[in-house]
């Protein structure tokens, strides 16, 4: 054994990723370009961005990997890679900035829900029974988020609530709302429980719901209701503890149009215990739907949507919702989801919520996916006819895992949700399609970084992983790829620091084993790695300040396989040095329709992603997307993906061609990805100055609440 162990030692020292120690005394590490934290026990790190290349292998007994010849030193069953596992503590809560609830000292972990949908008054009529543990002696309140919600009474239960107890309702915040404070028995101690009341209804301003007319849905003859909670709406759709930290099951009875049917993040049940309270009296031409989630959730991932709607099946434990007009598509294009579930149960372990169906919504959706349990929200442009953008629908599928069942404590550590997600997603690419679909889909993402980066620029410190959000921030309004992207960049760059796949998967998967059902924070995941790998001669050399805390690009770049990318990039190129001062031109010589020939959407989309990142500071002059439209038929496009990047470019190059296309994509749909990004380009044009608000004001009625808030803030006019 020791003959083994010096050998890899030395395998380590020859590839470079083992720390030695000179006579540096004093030297600290390099850090990323904004700086980190200096450290003087062990000689420079490499500098900033220096290449790490995959062939650096770096290995130990306890961390086998093949790699140039090395055998694969199996795992026995009695190894020593996780004696020393880590434990998280059993309380984790960290506090909240955008919660004004209690949380850290009585928790609510379980609300048992009644609702009464009204589409005539667009609101919905609620009683609540939370379910709360208190973690400090003396607790004496309890405090709930609300926004845009009226309270109409509380009670201690079990009791009928004629009485009622003293509530008050704190002033209101545009962004956190207004906290809503129940008083609680005298004598509480830490471990008792206590049942309280709430009978609340909703406001046709709520941001977490929007009510589509019969005429804004597929069918055009029933009403339609969607939630999206995420990131602090739910405080809008029912009091509760609105922070990721909070965790909670909960049960439903949700009480519709009798044409219609609900349905939520949750597993559907026939029938649920009557409550001591019920607001639910009978009523005629109605139905009521019940249901039960028993894995703890946040309030985020709080759904409801209620519609004419119909199913296919897709497997014993998935099916597909839509409306009838639409299922059958949405069946054709998601088929393959039983396959993906499979897959990530290989990389993660056990699917634990039971069913997971699928929900294709009405254009208004402002996301490409959201990953409530049981059932995934997706927006209608995913329906491409050939498949071609089922990595959202893998994507989703992911959040099973890292974001619901291992989810961040707070806000400021998305990364942990979407970096975790992006990273299990291209597993299951690879998986699935092959190692080189995975590998294009990193080199594309790569791409996303750099541009967000260059959106905020490199020393805005929401381009760090670690985010610093103040009270009364809206989590909204700096969403990005940046969490999703740059996360997974990091986890990359470990996997391969660490001698690549058979090391690192099993740590993803004892990661999600050791922390399921529970909230971290980065220190957590930290702690956590470091304990796991605690020996291993490569981690010694982590600038986690760097990584974590430093703005702009990631401190190291990581290398991927681009041989998919490869013709898509060389055209980009091409087009770009044929018009590199942005003052128009014939175009680059040789180019024709054959260039696209055999590509892939997806590596159309990779095209005209790389051609935007190089005009970003020169836009394209419009004789050139003109011969561009004229060569390839990027007028007539589809796929929403090329669309959308086809536009942003003519809108940048001021190509008046492309005005009606653009207004009909802008009227088509609502998914904030596309909406706000195209606001944006085609209000700083000359072109759009006008236009651009103008449009903007006539169909801001169709988009989501989050979508209009943003847009119109871009655009400098009232939502």
């Amino acid at each position: 054994m020791r003959k083994r162990l010096a050998a890899v030692v030395l395998l380590c020292l020859l590839s470079g990723c083992l720390p030695v120690r000179r006579s540096c005394k004093g030297a600290g590490a390099a850090a990323g370009p904004e700086g980190g934290g200096d450290r003087t026990d062990r000689c420079p790190a490499p500098r900033a961005h220096a290449p790490f290349s995959r062939d650096r292998v770096c290995a130990q007994s306890r961390w086998p990997e093949a790699a140039r010849g090395y055998p694969v030193l199996p795992l026995r069953e009695d190894s020593d890679i996780c004696s020393a596992a880590y434990t998280p503590v059993e309380e984790m809560a960290e506090p909240d900035p955008v919660s004004q609830s209690n949380f850290r000292q009585i928790h609510v972990t379980h609300s048992d829900y009644e609702l009464d949908i009204d589409f005539a008054a667009l609101r919905m009529e609620g009683f609540v029974q939370l379910t709360a543990v208190v973690k400090e002696d003396g607790c004496t309140k309890l405090v709930l988020d609300t926004r845009d919600l009226t309270i109409i009474k509380t009670c201690i239960l079990p009791s009928k609530c004629e009485k009622g107890v003293d509530f008050s309702i704190g002033s209101a915040d545009k962004v956190l709302g207004s906290s809503l404070t129940v008083e609680l028995p005298d004598n509480l101690t830490k471990g008792q429980q206590v049942v309280v009341g709430v009978h609340f209804k909703t406001s046709p301003e709520s941001t977490a719901m929007q009510w589509l007319e019969p005429a804004q849905t597929a069918g055009g003859t029933h009403p339609y209701l969607f939630t999206q909670c995420q990131a602090i709406h739910a405080r809008s759709f029912v009091p509760c503890q609105d922070s990721p930290g909070a965790k909670m099951t909960y049960s439903a009875a949700v009480r519709v149009p009798g044409q219609l049917t609900a349905l939520m993040s949750a597993v559907p049940v026939e029938t649920k215990p009557k409550p001591d309270f019920s607001i639910l009296d009978a009523k005629p031409r109605t139905q009521t739907f019940y249901f039960e989630q028993k894995i703890p959730i946040p309030p985020y991932l709080l759904a409801l949507v209620v519609g004419e709607l119909e199913s296919r099946e897709l497997s014993p434990r998935t099916r597909v919702w839509s409306e009838p007009s639409v299922v059958d598509s949405a069946a054709h294009e998601f088929a393959e989801t039983p396959q993906f579930l499979d897959a990530g149960e290989l990389f993660a372990g056990e699917y634990v919520w039971g069913r997971y169906d699928l929900l294709v919504l009405p254009p208004s959706f402002p996301y490409g996916g959201m990953e409530n349990p049981c059932l995934t929200f997706v927006t209608p442009t995913l329906l491409a006819g050939d498949r071609s953008l089922a990595n959202v629908i893998i994507h989703e599928i992911c959040h099973s895992w890292t974001g619901n069942l291992v989810t961040n404590a707070n806000h400021n550590h998305f990364w942990l949700n979407e970096g975790w997600t992006v990273f299990l997603e291209r597993k299951i690419l690879g998986h699935v399609f092959g190692e080189k679909i995975a590998q294009f889909h990193a080199a594309n993402g790569h791409l996303d970084l750099i541009a967000e980066v260059e959106r905020f620029g490199p020393k805005h410190p929401w381009t760090r992983m670690v985010v610093d959000i103040q009270g009364g921030m809206d989590p909204d309004m700096f969403y990005s790829k940046l969490p999703y992207e740059k996360g997974f960049h990091f986890l990359y760059f470990l996997q391969v620091l660490l001698g690549g796949p058979t090391i690192f998967e099993p740590f993803m998967k004892a990661y999600v084993e050791d922390f399921k059902l529970k909230t971290l924070t980065t220190n957590d995941f930290k702690e956590y790695f470091l304990t796991y790998f605690d020996g291993h001669p490569c981690v010694g050399g982590i600038d986690w300040d760097a990584w974590l805390y430093s703005p702009g690009l990631p401190p190291r770049d990581n290398y991927y396989d681009l041989s998919m990318a490869k013709a898509p990039y060389a055209l980009a190129q091409k087009w770009h040095e044929s018009d590199a001062t942005g003052v128009g031109g014939g175009g680059p010589a040789g180019v024709s329709s054959a260039d696209m020939d055999n590509w892939t959407s997806g590596q159309t989309d990779a095209f005209l992603a790389k051609l935007l990142g190089l005009r970003s500071m020169v836009p394209m002059h419009k004789t050139l997307t003109r011969k561009m439209a004229n060569i390839y038929g990027l007028d007539n496009v589809k796929n929403s993906e090329i669309r959308f990047g086809w536009l942003k470019l003519c809108v940048m190059a001021e190509d008046e061609a492309v005005v009606d296309n653009l207004v009909d994509f802008l009227k088509l749909q609502g998914r904030m990805k596309f909406v706000h990004p195209l606001y944006k380009a085609w209000g700083a044009s000359k072109m759009g100055r006008d236009a651009a608000p103008r449009l903007f004001r006539e169909v801001a009625h169709s988009y989501h609440p989050t979508v209009r808030k943003k847009v119109a803030s871009t655009l400098g006019i009232s939502a």
